[in-house]
């Protein structure tokens, strides 16, 4: 059975722009789209008898919420088969128990109500840090990118808990058909005095090295298994959130894993995945990995 792709939705721009860009995902994946809006309205609607013939206007807007961006799904790509649900609870407990059964989880980035000044809102920062499978964050402050500069990014760490987040981004790369660039990051040594110049020099070199040795490890097997995919590799110089935040700016999507350890339940995101949830300048796709 195909897992669908699942899209939160709350009638707020960027959780339309979040819904143009499943819809065109879903279309990629040849892999129906499902659309859910949490709302509390029922729950407390049915804690005691109504004898109201009217229907409450949370319930209205609920519905409306959902008709609205079923439409807009439809408009966008008619072949791509869309379901819509409107579900009594709030926003990020709806998203998360659909993760077991879902492909991906997009969500935009503010939804009504954030505060205006944030980068990143509530439910798509939560949703990111606990969903057990992979989330797209379409940010809205950017214009969603269709094949722009025909790239995806990855983010390579540790080679083992980065396995997940690798496989996602070469599927991505392959549906997309376009180029894989796979970022690692090394950090130069500190500033030698003179005399010991050379000496710098061969550490950053051994340093870079390792940084390319654990690219071609990290992507040895998706190499071997998509060989179609033009696989680019990239060790570079610089803390590995301000290396991926400049490579966003020329990718169409963003890939970074995140460990997710058996048994906590708080925010499990590192602070690459972080940095690029706020401010990367193309969606970003959170990929967990269980530790």
């Amino acid at each position: 059975m195909e897992l669908p792709l699942v899209v939160g939705v709350d009638g707020s721009d960027s959780s339309l722009l979040a819904v143009d860009w499943a819809v065109d995902e879903a279309a990629r994946h040849g892999l129906p789209l499902r659309l859910v809006h949490g709302s509390l309205w029922e729950r407390y609607e049915g804690a005691q008898p109504s004898f109201r013939t009217d229907r409450p206007a949370e319930q209205v807007m609920a519905q409306h919420i959902i008709a609205s961006s079923m439409e807009r799904a439809q408009l966008r790509n008619p072949e791509v088969k869309a379901s819509g649900e409107v579900l009594p609870d709030d926003a990020v407990s709806v998203l998360l128990r659909a993760g077991p059964e879902a492909f991906v989880l997009v969500t935009g980035s503010r939804g009504h109500g954030e505060v205006a000044g944030l980068l990143l809102g509530s439910v798509s920062l939560a949703v990111a840090a606990r969903a057990v499978c992979p989330v797209v964050v379409v940010r809205s402050g950017d214009p969603i990118r269709q094949g722009t500069f025909g790239r995806v990014v990855v983010g390579v760490g540790d080679p083992a808990g980065g396995a997940g987040a690798v496989r996602f981004a070469v599927r991505e790369a392959e549906v997309r058909g376009c180029a894989l660039t796979a970022v690692r990051a090394w950090r130069n040594p500190a500033q030698e005095p003179v005399d010991h110049m050379l000496i710098a020099d061969d550490a950053a070199r051994l340093r870079e090295e390792r940084a390319s040795a654990g690219l071609d490890d990290a992507l040895r097997e998706a190499a071997r298994e998509h060989p179609q995919v033009d696989i680019q590799r990239r060790p570079v110089e610089g803390p590995a959130h301000r290396v991926l935040l400049k490579a966003s700016a020329e990718a169409d999507l963003i890939v970074v894993g995140a460990q997710r350890r058996h048994g906590h339940f708080g925010l499990q995101l590192g602070r690459v995945a972080h940095a690029l949830l706020h401010h990367a300048e193309c969606p970003v796709a959170v990929v967990p990995q269980p530790v």
